[in-house]
C-alpha cells in the first residue's frame, strides 16, 4: 500500500510560464499557421482559474487575447507550446465554429432543449478533438523540420499539363 507522501510525489508537477516565453511560442506558430494579418495579445491570468489556456475572438477586427494560465496544468515545458497551439487552432477554426453554432440555433432556437444541448454538446466535443489531433499533427510535423511536399499536386499537375 502506497503512503499518502508517496502517492502526492506522483501528483504532476505543474510549472509556472512567462509572457516572453508564450510570446515566443506565439511568434513561431503565427507563422506557421498563417496568422500572421491577426493582431494577438498574450494574458497571463494570475488568478485561480480552472483552464490552462482560452483565446477570445474578434473575427472582423482579426484581433485575438491568448489566455495562459500562469500555472496552467502542464508537466512539461514543451506542452506550453502545445497548448499555445491548440488555442491559435481555434483561431483557424472560428468562423466555422460561428456558422455550426447559428445553424444550431436556426435549426434548434436560441432556448435550451434537450435536443439543442445534446447538437451543442457533440459539436464542442468534436471541435476540441478534432483542435486537438491537428494540434498534435502540426507539432509532429514541426519535428521533422521537412519541407512541405506538394508530390500529390505536382504528380497532378503532370498528368495535367505534361512534363515540362
Amino acid at each position: 500500500m502506497r503512503s499518502a507522501l508517496n502517492l502526492k510525489e506522483q501528483e504532476p508537477s505543474m510549472i509556472e510560464t512567462s509572457e516572453k516565453e508564450i510570446e515566443q511560442h506565439l511568434t513561431k506558430w503565427q507563422d506557421v499557421l498563417r496568422l500572421r494579418d491577426w493582431d494577438i495579445m498574450v494574458r497571463i491570468v494570475k488568478t485561480k482559474w480552472r483552464k490552462s489556456g482560452d483565446i477570445k475572438i474578434d473575427l472582423d477586427d482579426k484581433k485575438a487575447v491568448l489566455l495562459i494560465n500562469h500555472n496552467p496544468k502542464c508537466e512539461k515545458r514543451e506542452e506550453l507550446e502545445e497548448l499555445v497551439v491548440h488555442e491559435l487552432l481555434h483561431v483557424k477554426l472560428y468562423g466555422m465554429d460561428q456558422m455550426i453554432e447559428e445553424l444550431l440555433s436556426l435549426v434548434y432556437g436560441k432556448k435550451d432543449t434537450a435536443k439543442r444541448e445534446f447538437a451543442q454538446t457533440q459539436f464542442m466535443m468534436l471541435l476540441e478533438s478534432t483542435t486537438e489531433d491537428l494540434t498534435k499533427g502540426y507539432l509532429e510535423v514541426a519535428k521533422s523540420q521537412n519541407a512541405l511536399s506538394f508530390g500529390r499536386l505536382s504528380k497532378s499537375i503532370e498528368e495535367e499539363l505534361g512534363k515540362n
